[in-house]
């Protein structure tokens, strides 16, 4: 059985701003999307199979949220070059956020303890 996860935030609370390094060498805030709808996802690692999976179905369905004039950003702790490689790798599309020192997951209420296999961790919500 899964654990219920209680997210720190809520439908209609203000996000949290955040500054964060990106795939390709940039750096990008959550303002600089000021007035429009930001897809914000959080995943675990970079080319494993459920975050690749993940990605992957936002890949394939993101002309359908361009349309719609949604911006999606990928969120995980891993550095940049680890985002380049998977980018490369599976195409995408869009931008991911490198975010090593966990502010942006801990500003989320994305980070906390998960269990693998009997094992307890701290690891990323998705």
């Amino acid at each position: 059985m899964a654990k219920e996860i209680k997210l720190k935030l809520k439908e209609g609370d203000i996000a949290p701003a955040f500054t964060a390094e990106t795939n390709g060498g940039g750096k990008v805030s959550l303002a600089d999307f000021k007035g429009r709808n930001v897809i914000l996802y959080f995943y675990p690692k970079d080319n494993t199979p459920g975050c690749t999976k993940e990605a992957c179905t936002f890949r394939d369905h993101f002309a359908d949220f361009r349309k719609k004039g949604a911006v999606v950003l990928g969120v995980s702790p891993d550095p940049v070059k680890s985002h380049n490689k998977f980018v490369e790798k599976f195409t995408l599309p869009f931008t991911l956020l490198a975010d090593v020192d966990k502010k942006i997951v801990e500003a989320y209420g994305v980070w906390g303890e998960k269990r693998f296999m009997g094992r307890k961790y701290l690891g990323v919500y998705r």
